[in-house]
């Protein structure tokens, strides 16, 4: 069982709780980042199908080589936490801030928590992305390129990732909500935006349940 397969009271009871923040607080917060950042996970599906869903937390997402700059921007402001496999490691700010997230990351490290301090709700589970400013990388195959552009959409002053990314993302874990996810969103990409969607699930797991979900769509 990973993190992501605990129930909410087991999260709870180990990790603490999350505080119900939006993609506006999000905005806020990220207002002064010098870096690109975007939004993704189950925020960016809602913001595509209009579909309202519960959240358990919000995933602003930066580049992982941005690392220091996420570093200086969190600095006085909440404390940084690498999340690798269940483990919390924290990142002081005075420690080697400047460090590549190689040197400075655990082992297999995608992700930041961050809250104001130990008695505070987490805020923000923060996903370091491969890739640049110009393009975006799937973190489980590299493969799989995209211009950073034709990755990213915006609404209201936010960036999010693009459904299908987001979908193809999820596909790994087919939990509950990440079946909700699917059935709410697929039906809404374009045509081209589906195919795209299965022939990246052939290339990457091709036995997945959802590449004849998508052939049922288009048939």
């Amino acid at each position: 069982m990973t993190v992501n397969h605990l129930t909410d009271e087991d999260f709870l009871a180990l990790y603490g709780r999350w505080a119900p923040l939006t993609p506006s607080d999000v905005k806020h917060f990220f207002a002064s980042y010098p870096g690109l950042w975007w939004i993704a996970g189950g925020w960016a599906i809602e913001a595509f199908t209009g579909a309202s869903r519960e959240h358990d937390d919000i995933d602003p997402s930066v580049l992982r080589n941005d690392l220091p700059l996420l570093r200086r921007h969190l600095a006085g402001r909440l404390h940084a936490w690498a999340a690798a496999a269940g483990s919390l490691t924290p990142l002081l700010p005075d420690v080697d801030a400047d460090g590549a997230p190689d040197d400075v990351l655990p082992r297999g490290c995608g992700q930041i928590w961050a809250r104001p301090d130990a008695a505070s709700a987490w805020e923000y589970d923060i996903l370091l992305s491969p890739g640049s400013e110009q393009e975006w990388v799937y973190k489980r195959d590299s493969r799989l390129r995209l211009p950073m552009t034709r990755a990213l959409w915006e609404r209201d002053g936010v960036r999010y990732l693009r459904p299908e990314l987001q979908l193809l993302l999820k596909s790994r874990g087919l939990r509950d909500k990440d079946e909700r996810d699917f059935t709410v969103t697929a039906p809404l990409l374009e045509r081209s935006t589906r195919e795209w969607l299965r022939d990246a699930l052939t290339l990457t797991e091709p036995n997945h349940p959802w590449i004849a979900r998508l052939d049922d769509l288009d048939a």
